[in-house]
């Protein structure tokens, strides 16, 4: 075991387990750790213990920096001994801070990917990230079927379901799953396949991370004969023109295309409204489909004729270029049944502050429908999904964002469903939001038989 050396201090806050138990954890921990473990006044625990978005705190009573599996397997097993519970993360995305007193196991020095094009599958360690692995297949013509984030981490992205770019013509990316290699809450590493335990490999699609921490996983790629895409931005305020095109061009899209709405009003500069497409095709039918679009004028910079064209595979975080540092935020989705003609338009047509940005991302195809094979989180039948964001640096920003995000309910209430993906969950939300009644008890139920002492702790919880 690697332990950093430091003065502890005499008294740790933690909220559900004393300090004596934690040192009995880490003592019998250490003789079988190849990785690092770290206590709170350690040198390095607070930047470990710290998730990707900073607004979020996460009170952990340890963290341990898994090497491998073993490392893995090892943490659970002393956790369970000792009573205490484990939360797994690779990157921090999707943290919600509900973590106080657990043991953080962090996995993202499992970052191994293999790609078998032959197969047209990835291996896919519990630490990569979806720019890693999507690096791995592009040169095979092949893709993965991740966010717009490149920074993100594949595994927790498609434990809570995976909803990206491509979902309208392939679904969601945790139906693609050939199996996953987890330990389970005794400890135990097994590989889960819908033939070897049906009833977690479901619950492992779309469920999230709180019945097992998965250490690897094999997927399914797909082939890509031609990928084009891009942005065009114009004034905010030719966003009613702009959404009146985004309706008729979403209402008659073929699944290949995907189309989102973006109102930005970042600190210091003009508000801008910007559509970002994605088309599994050629650049010359992309820009016919988004032909409606360049009627509007004053765009900034190219227009679509200029703007889309072909992408490179490995290059498609590039279409929205998404933040890749850590930063703190705070954020809300909603899944919507349609674009209103009040509340939507109204969003997108007056100043967004305090938000950053506020999206709206048109869904359906594949998602409506999913294969009978389908995984926990089920069918999306909400056409449009809308994502708020604002940053939240300093506390009277922070408050500003925050209320702004919880009147977003109750301005939408004509639309929205209060349904969202379980990888769109905010701090502060249930993981009982992401699923149907029958789907959530069945997770619950599944929870209880197999984790009856809650030994493992996923960002949302499946019982609170």
């Amino acid at each position: 075991m690697t332990r950093l050396n430091s003065t502890r201090p005499t008294s740790i806050d933690l909220t559900s387990n004393d300090p004596a138990t934690v040192d009995a954890f880490a003592q019998a921990l250490g003789h079988d750790l190849g990785g690092r473990l770290l206590l709170p006044g350690d040198d390095g625990f607070d930047a470990a213990a710290t998730p990707w978005n900073l607004a979020v705190r996460q009170p952990v009573a340890a963290v341990v920096e898994a090497a491998d599996a073993d490392d893995v397997a090892a943490t659970v097993r002393h956790a369970a001994a000792a009573g205490l519970t484990v939360a797994a993360q690779s990157t921090g995305h999707g943290a919600s801070g509900d973590v106080a007193g657990t043991v953080l196991l962090r996995t993202r020095t499992l970052d191994a990917v293999e790609v078998d094009a032959a197969r047209r599958t990835a291996r896919v360690g519990a630490g990569a990230s979806w720019g890693a692995v999507q690096a791995a297949a592009a040169p095979h013509g092949l893709t993965t079927l991740l966010g717009s984030a490149p920074g993100v981490g594949a595994v927790g992205y498609t434990l809570g379901g995976g909803l990206g770019w491509f979902s309208r013509v392939h679904g969601l990316a945790a139906d693609h799953v050939r199996s996953f290699d987890v330990v389970t809450p005794a400890g135990e590493q097994v590989t889960v396949t819908a033939a070897s335990d049906p009833e977690l490999f479901w619950a492992l699609r779309g469920g999230g991370g709180d019945l097992a921490v998965v250490t690897a996983m094999e997927i399914d790629l797909e082939p890509v004969p031609a990928f084009s895409g891009g942005k065009v931005a114009w004034p905010a305020e030719r966003a009613a023109e702009l959404l009146a095109v985004f309706r008729e061009v979403t209402a008659a899209a073929p699944p290949e295309l995907s189309v989102w709405l973006s109102r930005i009003e970042a600190p210091g500069a003009p508000a801008v409204a910007v559509v970002h497409a994605a088309f599994l095709g050629e650049a010359t039918e992309a820009r016919a489909l988004l032909a409606p679009f360049a009627a509007v004028p004053d765009a900034l910079g190219p227009g679509v004729d200029a703007a889309i064209g072909p992408v490179a595979l490995a290059a498609v975080g590039d279409i929205t270029a998404d933040p890749t540092d850590p930063a703190a935020g705070k954020g809300r989705s909603e899944l919507l049944r349609g674009i209103d003609d009040e509340a939507v338009e109204r969003l997108f047509t007056t100043s967004v502050a305090p938000l950053l940005v506020l999206q709206l991302r048109h869904l359906g195809g594949a998602l409506a429908a999913p294969g009978d094979g389908a995984g926990a989180l089920g069918a999306i039948a909400e056409p449009y999904l809308l994502y708020a964001f604002g940053l939240a640096f300093e506390p009277g920003l922070s408050t500003a964002v925050g209320h702004r995000l919880e009147a977003l309910p109750a301005e939408l209430a004509r639309v929205a469903t209060l349904r969202k993906p379980a990888t769109f969950l905010a701090p502060g939300e249930s993981a009982a939001a992401a699923y149907g009644d029958a789907a959530l008890a069945r997770l619950r139920d599944l929870k209880r038989a197999r984790d009856p002492r809650r030994t493992i702790r996923g960002n949302y919880p499946l019982l609170g």
